[in-house]
Parts: C-alpha cells; sequence; structure tokens
C-alpha cells in the first residue's frame, strides 16, 4: 500500500495587502507522519510556499474554529456554498487560503483510510521514533 497521498485543490489566496487571487495548493500526507498535512502553494514567479498543519486542526476546523497562533482554520459560509478559511501568520505577514469545505474533507477522508484519525502513535510509531533517537546518539 502507497503511504503518501497527494491531492490538489484550487484555493483562494487572500494577503494582508489585499491581494486576492486563485493558486493551486497540493495537499500531501505520508503514513511516517501521519498528525500532519504539507499545504504547498505556488505563486507566480516565486519558489514554492510549504506549510505543514496538523490534520486534526484541518478536521476540527471544517466545523469550528480551530487553532491559534500561526495557524487557524475556521469554517465559512457563502452564497455559493461552505467554504473553509486556513490563516497562515509568519514574520513575514498573513495570508488566507479560502478552500471548498467538501474538497477539504474529501481529501481528509482518504487520509483516514491510510492512518485512521486516532490512530496515528501506535507502538510502532513510537519504537521506530526510539530507535532513531538512539541510532542519532549512539553517532555522537
Amino acid at each position: 500500500m502507497n503511504s503518501t497521498l497527494r491531492g490538489q485543490i484550487m484555493m483562494e489566496l487572500a494577503t494582508h495587502a489585499g491581494v486576492s487571487f486563485q493558486v493551486p495548493v497540493r495537499l500531501t500526507f505520508n503514513r511516517v507522519t501521519p498528525w500532519a498535512i504539507q499545504l504547498t502553494f505556488f505563486l507566480p514567479g516565486d519558489e514554492p510556499v510549504q506549510w505543514t498543519v496538523s490534520r486534526e486542526l484541518l478536521l476540527d476546523g471544517l466545523s469550528d474554529v480551530a487553532g491559534e497562533g500561526d495557524i487557524q482554520v475556521r469554517p465559512l459560509e457563502w452564497q455559493d456554498g461552505e467554504l473553509v478559511a486556513i490563516t497562515l501568520r509568519s514574520p513575514e505577514g498573513e495570508a488566507e487560503l479560502i478552500a471548498p469545505l467538501v474538497a477539504l474533507h474529501a481529501f481528509l477522508l482518504r487520509t483516514d483510510m491510510l492512518t485512521p484519525f486516532g490512530e496515528e502513535f501506535t507502538d510502532e510509531w513510537l519504537d521506530r521514533g526510539i530507535t532513531r533517537l538512539l541510532t542519532a546518539e549512539s553517532r555522537r
């Protein structure tokens, strides 16, 4: 079974400067880090921008305000359907990605088929992490 799941959703990117445009956002889920989803979006003429977001935060943000600090996710309702706002804050500024709720939910359901929610931290995962730590320590 493949351990990486990728998807792409067109989202609206709104910056703190009032600029807004559509961008493709690649979502990547890897069973090696089952608590996280990598968001990568591409700005014209710029390097790709990557953010790592908690999978649980994205799920919680579909129905209620979730997160504080650098990342916040919350549902929005508009005339043409339900949307989700993902607010990203960094020292360089703030941006908001607006995603279709149905598309984001569908991707999260697909991640659940690879690693069910609540089963991210198994004994096997902990054993691998301890082994990596001990191996790194023994190299010092």
